[in-house]
């Protein structure tokens, strides 16, 4: 009778028990090894949700793990490096938090498990954010900001979010994501971003080839969007000239020169003159999105807009 509990358990819960046994541990958030933390002694902060850095992996017993383990050095290793990433390129004078967690791995994107899987990982970022809140942040302003995965997560956090606390949000930047007119709807805290300087607002955008005239048909359509070049919401053309690979060193590459501009129809952002190939995702990529240049396409733009936004919403008070 009790195995037959534990079986029905773990149907109701839509997880199987190997699953369940290969979890890894789950983070303690007061230990400091479950964090990237730049102390800048800035008036603000940013709360960072890194994307998504492993695959599947395999452990000496043979175990296969689809959720990164905080603790074990083969999975910290690649989210350290977008920690680092991220806060060199656009974190500029802001202090700097980003929570190690048990991210899904890329393979379970693909996997009927995948809903279980994330909800971990967005259970170990709301006990990290809530951390974050009560210990580090000390009533400051903060933008709270996320890519891929972790932008899912900060939707999700942005949902849940506090009223006092959301007064102190200067702005979300939910990048390479969706949101839906359902997510509009259950989440008051989304106010779609208008312009370069308004606070307490979303900013989303999801760049596609603009050369591929079938992108709507294979992306769908955002419910909110705003171009980071020059943070318009028609369909005015911008004009980017940045490096086109963060594969590469900078000072080996040529510009490309590109133009940038949100279709107004899909809400996508569409980017033409792009030269880089090495771009597209395994297992769910596609040649028409560049998702997975959704910060370092941008990342000049980002940073000077997040610091606008928190001068803006400083000089409010």
């Amino acid at each position: 009778m009790t195995k037959f509990l534990l079986i029905l358990s773990c149907c109701i819960l839509g997880v199987s028990c190997a699953e369940d046994k290969s979890l890894p541990k789950a983070p303690d958030y007061s230990d400091m090894t479950q964090w990237y933390i730049s102390d800048r002694s800035a008036e603000a902060d940013m709360f960072y949700v890194i994307s998504t850095e492993i695959g599947d992996y395999t452990l000496e017993d043979g175990t296969i793990r689809h959720l990164a383990d905080t603790y074990l050095e083969q999975t910290r290793q690649p989210m350290y490096g977008e920690m680092l990433g991220v806060d060199t390129l656009i974190s500029g004078k802001l202090n700097y938090y980003s929570p190690y967690y048990r991210q899904c791995s890329l393979h379970s994107f693909a996997s009927d498990s995948v809903s279980f899987r994330f909800n971990i990982a967005l259970d170990d970022a709301r006990r990290a954010f809530a951390y974050y809140l009560k210990n580090y942040n000390n009533g400051r302003p903060f933008v709270l900001a996320g890519f891929s995965q972790g932008a899912m997560i900060a939707r999700e956090l942005l949902k849940e979010m506090d009223e006092s606390v959301y007064q102190r949000m200067v702005a979300s930047y939910l990048i390479g994501i969706k949101v839906s007119d359902n997510d509009m709807a259950a989440n008051p805290h989304i106010r779609p971003a208008q312009a370069a300087n308004d606070t307490g607002v979303t900013i989303c955008y999801n760049s596609m080839r603009g050369e591929d005239a079938n992108y709507p048909a294979q992306e769908g359509t955002n419910a909110i969007a705003i171009n980071p070049v020059n943070w318009s919401t028609n369909a005015e053309v911008a004009s980017l000239i940045t490096e086109p690979s963060p594969l590469k060193p900078v000072q080996e590459q040529t510009k490309d020169t590109m133009k940038v501009q949100l279709d107004t129809a899909s809400n996508l952002l569409l980017v033409t003159g792009y030269s880089a190939n090495d771009y597209v995702l395994p297992l769910i990529g596609n040649q028409t999105s560049y998702h997975t240049r959704e910060v370092w396409l941008y990342r000049d733009q980002l940073k000077k807009n997040i610091q606008q936004r928190v001068e803006v919403y400083l000089g409010q008070f």
